[in-house]
């Protein structure tokens, strides 16, 4: 027990342990805190701040994700996005059941189903107002679709810019789907107007504090699993298969499984990423399934610091954070922001932001 006490300390250094800390009692003690205690006070967190933190938190679990796959794998997927909508949809799923008869029609069915002359739920929407059910479902829809896909990718040796051309080809397929009304998704319009998860209702404060709280322990749950894995030696195997995969096949290592476990393991925690997003955000859509989306998630990770863990969740918090104050200042500049913040990182700060805040401590300790 204490070996393995003193393994579970090494995964970070001191300082960080302390920033990361100081963080969780501020995203899970200080913040509810402050929202259900001092209403009236001038350091009350509003629900927009809420709103905003929480996504990009949910955001921020994605990056990640990806960077498992591609910091430390060297699988570059523009196709996460759809993990991160599946997710979504199988907890909209929910979410629309327990609007239940409170809909515009007065009907079980949601609004649009008795709008399109829908009499009953499709089969695939059955379970869909059990708890566990949805929670289960959550994890497995884009685990089974990520192994499926991952276990033909990877056993026809499919790698680099094709395979991530492929990705982007699947969630572009997936959304032209889900944008059809016969799907049974909502059709563009997807998923929203919801009013309660787990039959709270999802107006009141006490309720977005919880989903606050849960974002963050789901946020820091990823990251010290996912550190622990990279830090083992599956870990090292995943970064010799990134470095120079045939010479880890010749040292006797079946990458094919390698490579298919992480990659499943992150669709799995882009889909808890996505049930988390839904009920604080409020829509769930086929626009989260959009390439461009895949391609911000990228960006998240290259500016951050590819292969840190550490470095993604900073190059989330960075792109989004500014994303959200270009949208209300400047909304026809954002995408202009984005592409120069990515050329300027690729060309300046090729290891990202934390590595560029690593090496100019470096540079003062050398001094």
């Amino acid at each position: 027990m204490t070996s393995y006490f003193y393994g579970f300390t090494q995964l970070f250094s001191p300082r960080i342990w302390t920033i990361l800390i100081g963080a969780l009692i501020i995203g899970v003690g200080v913040i509810p805190i402050a929202r259900l205690l001092a209403p009236e006070h001038f350091l009350y967190p509003s629900d927009y701040v809420i709103l905003v933190v929480g996504k990009i938190m949910c955001y921020a679990m994605v990056a990640v994700a990806m960077d498992l796959i591609w910091g430390y794998t060297g699988i570059l997927s523009l196709g996460h996005g759809l993990f991160f909508a599946l997710g979504g949809y199988a907890m909209g799923m929910s979410l629309m059941r327990e609007i239940g008869t409170e809909g515009q029609y007065g009907s079980t069915l949601p609004d649009f189903m008795v709008f399109l002359d829908w009499h009953e739920f499709p089969w695939y929407w059955v379970g869909s107002d059990w708890h566990i059910f949805t929670m289960i479902k959550i994890v497995l829809v884009p685990g089974i679709l990520a192994y499926i896909f991952g276990y033909f990718a990877f056993r026809s040796r499919i790698k680099g810019v094709y395979f991530s051309i492929i990705t982007q080809a699947l969630t572009f397929a997936f959304m032209l789907l889900f944008f059809r009304n016969e799907t049974g998704f909502g059709g563009n319009n997807g998923f929203t107007d919801f009013k309660r998860i787990f039959g709270y209702a999802l107006s009141s404060p006490t309720t977005k504090t919880i989903l606050f709280i849960v974002t963050a322990l789901a946020l820091t749950t990823t990251l010290l699993l996912s550190r622990y894995l990279v830090n083992s030696k599956f870990g090292r195997v995943l970064t010799a298969i990134r470095d120079a995969e045939s010479r880890a096949m010749f040292s006797g290592y079946d990458t094919k499984n390698y490579k298919l476990f992480v990659w499943t393991l992150s669709a799995v925690i882009c889909g808890i990423a996505g049930a988390l997003y839904v009920p604080q955000v409020g829509i769930i859509n086929p626009s989260e399934m959009s390439p461009a989306n895949s391609i911000e998630i990228a960006v998240w990770t290259a500016v951050g610091g590819r292969g840190t863990l550490l470095g993604a969740i900073v190059g989330a918090g960075v792109v989004n954070g500014a994303k959200s104050w270009f949208t209300m200042a400047f909304p026809d500049l954002w995408l202009y922001f984005l592409g120069a913040l990515f050329i300027g990182v690729t060309l300046f700060m090729p290891k990202g932001i934390l590595g560029l805040l690593t090496r100019s401590q470096g540079d003062k300790k050398n001094d």
